[in-house]
């Protein structure tokens, strides 16, 4: 009596893993999806409650394809377009992204933002200065100094839920997650040391 059961164990178990492989399963054979929902800040609200650009519909895309659904971000996505650097940021892993806002840019003169975006070596240095090879909690926020993918450091200082970058830019939505990456939205634009010479 005992053998019946584990045979019907058994069939429902081949008949998911088949489903599964030739795609007709709802169990995904795709990475985990990094849970969403631990966001801060005040400009969490600007985000899309639902859809592609939402926290949920973030963490399913890898990073330069969520901040493309983001309205928040559509400024600094087409820099990083101009860049060319959408595959480099797909593809990365486990990074950390201090994403400026759209009223970020604004804050730099006219006359100095088209400089930068005119000269692909500048803007490319820019922003990969966005940009921290590990993942941060917002508890690594509070007091670090973390290497950038341009290669200078960045500092980072705070408590709570208000975390400030290189004591200029604050965190106003974060620990957002991608499929590779955490984001902090920042109301500034970081610029290295070299770059705003």
């Amino acid at each position: 009596m005992r053998i019946k059961p584990l045979i019907a164990t058994l069939t429902v178990g081949i008949a998911t893993a088949a489903l599964v492989a030739i795609g007709g399963g709802s169990a995904a054979a795709a990475a985990p999806v990094p849970a969403a929902g631990s966001q801060f800040g005040p400009a969490c609200g600007a985000v899309p409650a639902n859809g592609p650009g939402s926290f949920q519909g973030m963490a399913a895309d890898p990073v330069a394809t969520a901040a493309s659904h983001n309205p928040v971000l559509s400024t600094l996505v087409g820099a990083v377009k101009k860049a060319n650097l959408v595959d480099t940021l797909n593809s990365a892993q486990n990074i950390t992204v201090f994403a400026p806002a759209n009223d970020a840019f604004g804050k730099i003169p006219p006359a100095d933002l088209e400089k930068v975006l005119a000269d692909n070596a500048t803007l490319t240095k820019v922003l990969t200065y966005h940009v921290v090879g590990q993942r941060i909690t917002p508890a690594e926020l509070a007091a670090g100094n973390f290497k950038t993918l341009e290669g200078a450091t960045l500092k980072t200082s705070g408590t709570g839920q208000d975390f400030t970058i290189n004591g200029t830019a604050h965190v106003i939505c974060g620990d957002v997650q991608t499929a590779n990456a955490t984001v902090y939205i920042i109301d500034g634009v970081l610029m290295p040391t070299a770059a705003s010479s």
